[in-house]
């Protein structure tokens, strides 16, 4: 089993803790990395290859990954060299991907198992299969609803429910055959295409925990929280108890 995890990104928006690091390697508790976290898992979850898509900062997770070995899983690298979007990177290393793998976000925490969605995508023969969640935003202000100028409707500060998308997706190889390579393609590029073509994604609905570290209060949030959670995290795994 072949997992893709995309580390090549600047992170502006964590900024100031990837001013030196790459996000995946900045820490979660007093033990981990991110990217520690997510390889222990996949690793636990019965992956064997990862590839790491690196760009800024890539030397330092080449450093820090090496060959896989701690973890048990065998890492090789791709190298971006310009900005590609999420998946542009992976049509570039399409050659060396098996028919279905896995492809991740590498600032994402979550104790989805990986495991049974790529077997999901698999039997679903979907072109990708993209891992949601339910997220509630509160809109902070009185929305109207007009027409022809005069209010019909108004709600104060409603609370909206929408399924987003997690970070985490099964992907099929030959859905990324028709592709560029050395193209920037991103996610929404990705799913956008396939509906207009008639060949929608599927999805892998998820309840449990899951958290996107793209900004500074999400990473407070995950140090936070990250001592109540270990277990969860690292089930089974011999970190869990550390």
């Amino acid at each position: 089993m072949h997992a893709v995890i995309m580390a090549g990104g600047k992170g502006i928006r964590l900024r100031p803790y990837t001013t030196r690091l790459p996000k995946p390697l900045v820490p979660i508790g007093d033990e981990f990395s991110i990217l520690d976290i997510v390889l222990t898992q996949l690793a636990q979850a019965g992956f064997d290859r990862v590839t790491l898509a690196i760009g800024h900062l890539g030397e330092l997770v080449r450093s820090y990954a090496g060959d896989g070995r701690r973890w048990g899983v065998d890492i090789d690298y791709h190298q971006q060299g310009s900005a590609l979007g999420t998946m542009g990177p992976v049509v570039d290393l399409v050659d060396r991907l098996p028919e279905e793998f896995l492809v991740m976000n590498g600032d994402v925490l979550t104790d989805i198992s990986f495991a049974d969605l790529l077997g999901r995508h698999r039997e679903s023969g979907a072109p990708l299969t993209v891992a949601t969640y339910q997220r509630q935003v509160q809109v902070d202000f009185g929305v109207l609803s007009t027409q022809d100028g005069v209010v019909v409707d108004f709600v104060e500060k409603p609370k909206l429910d929408y399924r987003v998308s997690m970070g985490v997706y099964g992907l099929s190889r030959e859905t990324l055959l028709p592709y560029t390579r050395g193209l920037p393609l991103g996610f929404d590029e990705l799913v956008l295409d396939l509906l207009a073509r008639g060949v929608p994604p599927r999805e892998y609905a998820f309840n449990g925990y899951w958290l996107d570290i793209g900004r500074p209060d999400d990473y407070d949030r995950a140090n936070a929280e990250f001592d109540l959670l270990k277990k969860t995290l690292l089930k089974g795994s011999p970190c869990a108890s550390w």
